[in-house]
This record gives structure tokens, C-alpha cells and sequence, in this order.
């Protein structure tokens, strides 16, 4: 037997069960590439491959030499160690303009898990490509990373979106929740291989550049292969309550976009929200992309000690989102999420304060992130998901994702910026707080049954 709800499946139990379970692998697929690429390894790879460029060297500390020299890019003078962090702001400026029309393309076809994988296989093909950036060709780095930057974001519009087809209201906190324990410890399985060939590449015959080279190029045939298993077992569905414009696809897709955003006045709980949602969730994406690199060019450790950080973050935070879904059944995905936000604010003032060589306090940071990292974001998603009008997931994703995981552009632009202005991470780590400290004070006043009633969606029992 069918249901036929508002804003909810229309499969029964067991097939629904079966494609949420599909669902799940989606997000076991892309964590390789967030967790060891762009968490991990490209971000002091890269800066590894600006310093050669700028100063013919790569900063070294117990050799006594750091890279001060600048990249000249459109005659602007470029700090390796923030180069990363501009490309991310620079691709998210972009993916402002093109996911919203990803959104509302992928609202009006009928073949939703095929633009999913689509731009996921393009993405893993970019992060493939990764493997040819060595010496000093940091130019190749900046443009694969853009490339697959934007593929991610767009994969996980419609990602996101088809987690309104599967799961009813009252499931979606369980469900999303689960995507993102899979998602980490998919991620964590595979860091736990790189962490290996890293450690032991002397070994393995191979540089330490080589083998952060092959632990790339594993990430991204991971994240192709197993987009195989939610493309195979997902069904496509024809679009419902979107109002027709005259035109091809790219002309109703624009038209659709321009009513929504006008229309967005009317779901001052939405878009309260989005707002909030950009500012914490720009704290939190910049604390994952800058992790890596903090720990190496401030607190002093080396790949494999930061390896097997994130590796903890990825296990910890395996269990850490099924706990926060667990409470949010119990209490309501916003009030946890509030929680979730005062321990960041912790987090990050810790972070300032630690020493450098510090491993303990660094390893304990490490559970403290995991423990909040999943559970934080995935009751975002779900929460999200209850506040947008029916027919329009993916337009209203696309707007959400803007501000998603490695797509963050205010968090990582002041980041980059404190540390140009200080030559330190501290204090550019420390002034994160203010994103959550924002972030949450939005959050308060949001009222998840207002903004659930005025979006015509069921209200789950728990809010």
C-alpha cells in the first residue's frame, strides 16, 4: 500500500527502505573525496607546490627555512598558505550563480539520480586528474580543485533533494543521519588505507609526494565506483507542483528560479534558516578545510600524525551522527543542533589555546569535532528538508548547499585573510567563533512548526 502525503514518498515501507538504503551510498561515495582529498592531503599538498613555485622551496622548520614570498596572480600578490582558501571562496562565488540553476533544472526532469551521478562522475574525474599535480604546476591544482568543488556541490543538490522522494517526515532525521554515519565511515575506511601507504611509502618505493599522489587518485575511483550502487537502485520520478514556463528546460528552469526567489518572502521561517545555516555551517566547513593544514604549519605535526586525526574525527563521528539523531527523535533537530553549536564555539577557543607538538590536546580536540562534526550537519539536512515547498527540493538545495561542506566561502575568505594580515592560523582558527556565535543567535528564532505549516508539509511528531 502507497502514501500519498504532502511533501513525502509515495512508496511503500519496504521499497522505500530499500532506496533509502541505496541513498546512504552516496554519501559512503563522495566522503573519500571530502575526507582524503580535500580535508586531508590537497590542502598542504598544494600549498607545498606554491611554496616551490614562489620561493623555489617548500617551507621546512627544522631546516630553519619558511616560505614568505608571494604568488603573483592578475598582479595580485598571493600567500601559498592561503591560496587554498581563496580558490574555495572563489569556486563558491561560482556555484552561487550555477547551482541554483542546477536546482531548478533538476526539479523539472524526471531523471534526478542521473544528473546526481553525472556530476559526480565528472567531479571524480577532475579528483582523478589530482595525480598529475607535482612540482611546482600549482596552476593544474587550482582549476581540478575548482572543477571538482563544483561537481560535489551540484551532485549533492540533487542528492539532498531526493531525500524528500524517500523518506517521510518522520523518518528524515534517521535517515540523513544515517547517510552521514555512512558517509564517515566509508571516508574513514579508506583514510585508514591511505594513512598505510602514506606511513609506509618508503617501503612501498614510493616519495611522500607519490603516495599522497596514489592516495588521491584511490579517493576519486572510490567516489565513481560506488555512485554505481544509488544510480542503480534509485528510481527517477516525474516532477510534481512546478508551474510550467514556455521554453526548453534551461528557460522554465530560469523562470522557476526567478519565481522562487521572489516567493521566498513568503517562508520567512526558511529562509531565516538558510541564513542562519550559511553562517555556522561556514564555521564549521572552514574548521574541516583548514584542519589539515593548521596542524601542520602551526601546531608542527607531520601527514601521517594529521592522517590519523581526521581518521579518529571519521570514526567518532560515525557515531556521533547516530547520536544526534537518536536525541533529535527524543527532542527536536533544531534544539540539538543549537546544542551542537555551543560545543563548535568550545572547540574552536580550545583550539587557539593548544600547544604547539601538543598531540594529547590535539587528539582530544580530534573527538571532540567528531563527536558534533556528523550529527550537526546531518540534522541540518534533515531539518532543512521539512521547510521547503513541495515540488522544489532541488531549487531550494541548491541554495542550501551555497553554503555545504567544501563549498564555504565567508568562513574560509576571513580565514584566509586573518592569516595574510597575522602570518598565524591561531587567530584566524580563533575567529571562526563568530560564524557560530551568528549562526546560532538565527537558529533561535527560527519556529520549525511555523516554518513546517507555512511550506505545506506534514509536521513530524517531534519538532
Amino acid at each position: 500500500m502507497t502514501t500519498q502525503t504532502t511533501g513525502v514518498a509515495d512508496l511503500g515501507p519496504l521499497n522505500r527502505a530499500r532506496e533509502q538504503r541505496a541513498w546512504y551510498w552516496y554519501d559512503w561515495a563522495n566522503s573519500a573525496y571530502v575526507t582524503t582529498i580535500a580535508t586531508v592531503l590537497f590542502a598542504p599538498y598544494l600549498t607545498s607546490v606554491a611554496e616551490q613555485a614562489a620561493c623555489g622551496f617548500v617551507t621546512d622548520e627544522d631546516k630553519g627555512l619558511k616560505c614568505t614570498d608571494n604568488l603573483q596572480v592578475l598582479g595580485l600578490g598571493i600567500s601559498p598558505g592561503s591560496l587554498v582558501f581563496y580558490v574555495v571562496t572563489v569556486a563558491t562565488i561560482f556555484s552561487a550563480l550555477l547551482l541554483p540553476i542546477v536546482g531548478a533544472m533538476a526539479d523539472r526532469s524526471p531523471k534526478k539520480k542521473n544528473i546526481m551521478a553525472g556530476f559526480a562522475w565528472a567531479g571524480s574525474v577532475a579528483a582523478g586528474c589530482m595525480f598529475f599535480v607535482a612540482g611546482d604546476n600549482w596552476q593544474l591544482g587550482v582549476l581540478l580543485l575548482f572543477i571538482a568543488n563544483i561537481c560535489l556541490g551540484s551532485s549533492l543538490v540533487v542528492y539532498d533533494a531526493i531525500l524528500c522522494e524517500i523518506a517521510e517526515p518522520d523518518e528524515r532525521d534517521r535517515v540523513s543521519s544515517r547517510g552521514w554515519a555512512m558517509g564517515y565511515l566509508g571516508g574513514g575506511l579508506l583514510l585508514a588505507v591511505n594513512l598505510a601507504v602514506v606511513t609506509l611509502h618508503e617501503s612501498l618505493g614510493m616519495s611522500t609526494g607519490m603516495a599522497v599522489r596514489v592516495s588521491m587518485l584511490s579517493a576519486a575511483i572510490w567516489w565513481a565506483v560506488f555512485t554505481i550502487i544509488p544510480y542503480r537502485v534509485i528510481r527517477n520520478r516525474e516532477p510534481v507542483a512546478v508551474e510550467r514556463e514556455p521554453g526548453g528546460l534551461v528557460r522554465q528552469s530560469f523562470g522557476q528560479l526567478g519565481a522562487t526567489l521572489k516567493d521566498m518572502r513568503n517562508y520567512p521561517m526558511t529562509l531565516t534558516f538558510l541564513l542562519a545555516y550559511l553562517f555556522y555551517n561556514d564555521g564549521i566547513q572552514t574548521v574541516i578545510a583548514s584542519a589539515s593544514i593548521y596542524g601542520e604549519k602551526e601546531l608542527g605535526f607531520g601527514t601521517s600524525v594529521l592522517i590519523a586525526t581526521i581518521l579518529l574525527v571519521q570514526f567518532v563521528a560515525f557515531f556521533g551522527a547516530l547520536l544526534f539523531g537518536k536525541l533529535a527523535a527524543r527532542s527536536g533537530s533544531r534544539k540539538i543542533i543549537l546544542v551542537g553549536l555551543g560545543i563548535w564555539m568550545v572547540i574552536v577557543t580550545v583550539g587557539y589555546f593548544i600547544p604547539e607538538k601538543s598531540l594529547g590536546m590535539f587528539l582530544g580536540l580530534a573527538v571532540g569535532i567528531g563527536l558534533v562534526l556528523g550529527g550537526t550537519q546531518a540534522l541540518s539536512r534533515s531539518f532543512f528538508s521539512q521547510l521547503i515547498p513541495r515540488g522544489r527540493e532541488a531549487e531550494y538545495f541548491s541554495l542550501y548547499q551555497a553554503c555545504e561542506r567544501g563549498t564555504s566561502w565567508l568562513g574560509t575568505l576571513v580565514f584566509g585573510l586573518v592569516h595574510q594580515l597575522t602570518d598565524s592560523y591561531r587567530p584566524a582558527i580563533f575567529a571562526l567563533i563568530l560564524f557560530f556565535v551568528v549562526g546560532g543567535a538565527l537558529l533561535y528564532r527560527v519556529d520549525p512548526r511555523r516554518g513546517i505549516e507555512e511550506a505545506g508539509n506534514v509536521v513530524p511528531k517531534v519538532v
